[in-house]
């Protein structure tokens, strides 16, 4: 039976060795961001029955290669895990080739699956589906990127976007059935098949971040 907690030591270590590196990372991937995909892998291993202490190190380094160039930086972070000796107190080389391999895999592209189900467990715990968070994060990025852009449309590139990546046929892939992640998508689904009903949240989010 698979045991529900993650070890103290190693939390310990974890908690003061490697978490405060995420502190120099850009808002995206800083220490908010490292413990919620931590507290979100802890919760998917529990439901699946993985090993906690293993999801929980996956987590815990998988930005970490965000100290080099960020296009490769899950493989950098993979490279790190594997190199931190100090982990052999917890893990065997087999369980950290996984690990490795599992970090390298939270970035994975839609058309290659991650290689285990620790792989699994940190793609989706990367991804904070909410969709108030998806749907902010989108006017966000908009405004701050196509300035020049009118209301109506930022609002054709708002629906372009949620067709492309959450709609029935987007691109965006989920690795474990019935997680919180899959019922988000679905709720998201939902506002893309009401555009009026989500007009009116991207017309509220749009006026909030315009300050208006």
């Amino acid at each position: 039976m698979t045991d529900h907690r993650v070890s103290l030591d190693l939390m310990e270590f974890i908690e003061t060795q490697i978490l405060p590196k995420y502190n120099h990372f850009d808002k995206a991937h800083n220490l908010v961001h490292a413990n919620r995909v931590i507290s979100r892998s802890l919760q998917l291993a529990k439901t699946v029955g993985a090993d906690m202490n293993m999801a929980y190190a996956i987590a815990a380094y998988h930005d970490l290669g965000l100290s080099g160039p960020r296009a490769i930086h899950h493989l950098t972070s993979g490279k790190i895990l594997m190199a931190d000796a100090r982990l052999k107190r917890w893990f065997t080389l087999e369980q950290m080739k996984i690990m490795k391999e599992a970090v390298e895999d939270h970035r994975a592209s839609s058309s290659h699956a991650p290689r285990s189900i620790y792989g699994k467990i940190v793609a989706e715990a990367d991804r904070d589906m909410e969709p108030e968070i998806v749907f902010r994060r989108t006017v966000e990025y908009g405004i701050g990127h196509y300035p020049e852009k009118t209301r109506d449309e930022h609002w054709e590139r708002f629906m372009e976007h949620m067709q492309n990546k959450y709609s029935e046929h987007g691109y965006i892939k989920l690795w474990i059935p019935g997680s919180p992640n899959e019922h988000h998508r679905k709720a998201i689904q939902q506002l893309i098949n009401e555009p009026t009903k989500l007009r009116a949240i991207f017309d509220r989010i749009y006026d909030e971040e315009c300050g208006s």
